[in-house]
């Protein structure tokens, strides 16, 4: 970290030490809030989800060659071959807009392009099977659908308008990288490193696997119930990979690549988890900002209604399916048709952590026109939404 950078955080830690108004009851409840947030994110996430993606980002970074990379993702990739893989990632990864930012950053370190990458970005937490299942079947199947037809689409059109947008800076990246050495000889088949990073992306995808609603019956609850029994076999593969096909120096290259993303990610993602806490509070826990401004905000489908919820959930963090029992009390206080489906859309792809990582990732110019972008679209799907469904 550089000494101005250090001075800047002892400053406004000392500000903060010194001008905020602990003895305020509603300040001390919005700063326990922020602590509890993150402890509850500690305990359920940390684990079994940003872990695994580290692990993920860390062997995409060291085992999947940049020419590969730049072939099928780069920005003079094929572009249906590229935005169809990466718009539709989420039905795969059932993770959260947090959890999503180490496998982003190790393929758009790698050289993707920011088109490419921005989609799969969006698409990993806003495709995600369970949690458009579980809109369906909680508040109902229109706006499940709309919900599911909204991320995918929106995937795509992000994706290409960044890479519009900053076609610029895509060529200058790739200008960069002219020369491509030849894949050295690892001892590997190019279906044995698929095979491993495979195996990784379902230990995350058991791992994280999330309780069915109470009262679920069918596969998921059967799923929810076996998942550690799988999640265990899936390492003791994965660690016979490891020992069989990879050198002492590929492991060590591997972990080396996957701390430097947690020492990147990290720290980030904590400010950012504290400073949601203390605004926003937990679901059913209000904190600075009462949940009833909230839903006094977003009734109706005024183009207001619409642009605030997507802002608001913007700025939210929600872990993975919790947007859907959120939504489901801000509906039953008369939240619009409309402002929810623009919540849905915008809250699970993006958060103020998610925002304060990708910053650090592709800059604060990408990042503030990514937002901006997620934010309009889920305005404008809002309104078309909240129109039709009358």
């Amino acid at each position: 970290m550089k000494e101005r950078y250090k001075i800047i955080l002892i400053t406004v830690i000392f500000l903060a030490a010194y001008f905020i108004p602990w003895g305020s009851e509603i300040i001390r409840k919005s700063g326990l809030e922020a602590f509890l947030m993150l402890q509850e994110y500690a305990r359920e996430h940390v684990l079994t989800c940003l872990i695994p993606a580290f692990f993920i980002a860390g062997a995409i970074s060291v085992f999947v060659s940049q020419a590969s990379v730049l072939k099928y993702f780069g920005s003079k990739a094929n572009k249906i071959l590229s935005y169809s893989v990466a718009s539709i990632s989420g039905t795969v990864l059932a993770v959260c807009s947090c959890t999503v930012l180490p496998l982003f950053a190790g393929i758009y370190t790698r050289g993707a392009g920011i088109g490419p990458a921005t989609a799969f970005l969006y698409s990993g937490p806003a495709i995600n099977v369970l949690a458009i299942v579980l809109t369906a079947r909680i508040l109902g199947w229109q706006l499940g659908l709309a919900r599911a037809l909204g991320a995918v689409l929106f995937a795509i059109i992000t994706g290409l308008l960044m890479a519009f947008f900053f076609r610029k800076d895509d060529a200058e990246r790739e200008a960069g990288q002219i020369y491509l050495p030849d894949e050295e000889a690892k001892g590997r088949t190019l279906t044995q490193d698929a095979m491993f990073i495979f195996t990784m992306v379902l230990i995350l995808i058991f791992a994280a696997f999330a309780r069915p609603a109470e009262g679920s019956t069918g596969i998921w609850p059967f799923i929810f119930s076996i998942k550690w029994y799988i999640t265990i076999v899936l390492l003791a593969v994965l660690g016979f990979m490891i020992k069989q096909w990879f050198v002492k120096d590929e492991r060590v290259n591997w972990v080396e690549s996957t701390w430097g993303f947690m020492k990147q990610i990290l720290p980030l993602l904590g400010a950012g988890v504290l400073v949601a806490g203390f605004m926003l509070g937990r679901p059913g826990h209000p904190a600075l900002i009462p949940e009833h401004y909230i839903e006094s905000l977003v009734g109706g489908n005024s183009l207001w209604a619409n642009l605030f919820a997507s802002v608001a959930g913007a700025l939210m963090y929600f872990a993975t399916l919790t947007e859907v029992p959120i939504l489901q009390g801000l509906i039953g206080a008369g939240m619009g048709k409309g402002p929810a489906l623009a919540l849905l859309l915008a809250g699970p792809a993006l958060s103020l952590p998610n925002m304060l990582v990708i910053g650090g990732i592709m800059g604060a110019k990408k990042t503030a026109v990514f937002c901006v972008i997620i934010v309009v679209l889920s305005t404008i799907a809002g309104m078309t939404y909240g129109w039709i469904s009358g």
